[in-house]
């Protein structure tokens, strides 16, 4: 470095590393190039070895310094030019391959590769050069991200066929809870959660464990490994934010379902609403609860006879389940309370469910129900005759009335 000294050296690098994280690259070039001006003689090689920068970067910023350059240009940081050229400018088919690679059904190509392989970014790469186009991985993100694609899971959005009543029946439920809940009635959200195998099985999700020594579990999940089942019939109660859960061990029945509800009725409903004559279901269109399941009715009706209440019943219309509040309410917070846990037995099962909180104040109940719940009951026209049954005057089959065919006082089996 000739006539500089290393403590000049040193006190440039420790300007330089205080100021640059606040300079642009013009700024740091003009910076550089006016300190090796001040220093005279040696002073380009003294500032590369103080800041790292090349010679040829410092060299411009004294052109620019003398020339008085980009005058006639404020906020640029590089002349006209200045840069790597971009790959889509070099290629200019690049983009228009890589748009067709992405997304070849919508863009006209159904018999793409990449239409039944993976579309990596390295993928995508090795198929565009095998078209003649020179790029990297690297570059090929780095133009996804600028023509506005990023990495997306498919998103469970699509429900079928409206259904002409669907908002109308929305409408119906919305306006009958209102009644209800200002009669001091109770309101119930019900459904019954995702089977569980119980035993030694992976569980979705992750947990806290001691570094290096995670949960250890089947590798495979054969049935012929599991303790048994679980089913989780939950019942919501909507104004008072508690739920109730019975885990079920035989078969997801219509008599499972409004026993269920009984033992939510006997452990819960009873003492928070001690003066109800009355009770509104909102129940999904299918499954043991369904609305064309003869045998809920018959059940339901036997639970209106054992309790003395009049129940009335909502079904969502058709693809709208995951519309019911229990789903969102209370089953999504169970499923986060025992996310990567394996269901080791029934009595975790109930443990896990009858533990979950949260900050707005939920409270859940659980009991485990070892009772046998046949399928394949029939149910005689006679039965279906003794219904004290009122069907509503919009969609009768979704909105109806059970009540007691005889006086019983509330509360008492």
């Amino acid at each position: 470095m000739g006539l500089i000294e290393e403590a000049q050296v040193e006190r440039l690098r420790q300007v330089f590393e205080t100021i640059a994280p606040l300079l642009n690259e013009r700024q740091r070039r003009i910076w550089a190039a006016a300190e090796a001006l001040s220093l005279g003689r040696g002073g380009i090689p003294a500032v590369m070895a103080a800041t790292g920068m090349g010679k040829r970067t410092i060299w411009t910023g004294t052109q620019e310094i003398r020339a008085g350059h980009h005058a006639d240009a404020p906020g640029r940081i590089r002349g006209p030019g200045g840069g790597r050229p971009r790959k889509q400018d070099e290629d200019p088919d690049l983009l228009v391959d890589l748009d067709l690679l992405v997304d070849p059904a919508t863009r006209g190509d159904p018999i793409s590769p990449l239409r039944w392989s993976s579309k990596s970014t390295e993928k995508l790469a090795e198929m565009l050069r095998d078209l003649g186009h020179d790029v990297s991985h690297d570059t090929v993100a780095r133009l996804l991200a600028q023509q506005g694609y990023s990495l997306q899971a498919p998103r469970k959005t699509k429900e079928g066929r409206q259904h002409v009543d669907r908002d109308a029946q929305f409408e119906h439920i919305n306006e009958q809870t209102k009644a209800f809940q200002k009669r001091g009635q109770p309101v119930i959200s019900v459904d019954t959660k995702k089977k569980e195998l119980v035993g030694g099985f992976k569980n979705g999700g992750r947990e806290w464990q001691p570094k290096g020594q995670p949960e250890q579990v089947n590798v495979y999940d054969f049935l012929s490994d599991a303790v048994g089942k679980a089913i989780p019939y939950g019942i919501y109660d909507v104004a008072a934010n508690m739920g109730w859960v019975n885990v079920g061990i035989d078969h997801d029945t219509s008599e499972f379902a409004t026993n269920s509800i009984m033992q939510w009725w006997r452990q819960m409903g009873c003492k928070v609403y001690s003066d109800a004559s009355e009770l509104m279901i909102v129940a999904d269109g299918g499954g043991s609860n369904g609305v064309r399941t003869r045998l809920w009715k018959v059940a339901l009706q036997e639970l209106a006879d054992r309790t003395g209440l009049r129940i009335s019943v909502s079904h969502l219309p058709p693809g709208t389940s995951k519309w019911n509040k229990i789903e969102h309410r209370m089953f999504c917070h169970i499923t986060q309370n025992w996310r990567g846990r394996p269901l080791t037995s029934h009595e975790v099962v109930v443990n896990l469910i009858a533990n979950t909180t949260t900050r707005s104040g939920l409270r859940i109940s659980a009991s485990l129900d070892r009772r046998e719940y046949p399928t394949g009951k029939k149910v005689t026209y006679e039965q279906m005759a003794s219904l004290n049954i009122e069907r509503n005057d919009f969609r009768g089959e979704w909105n109806y009335k059970i009540s007691p065919r005889q006086l019983k006082l509330v509360g008492i089996q």
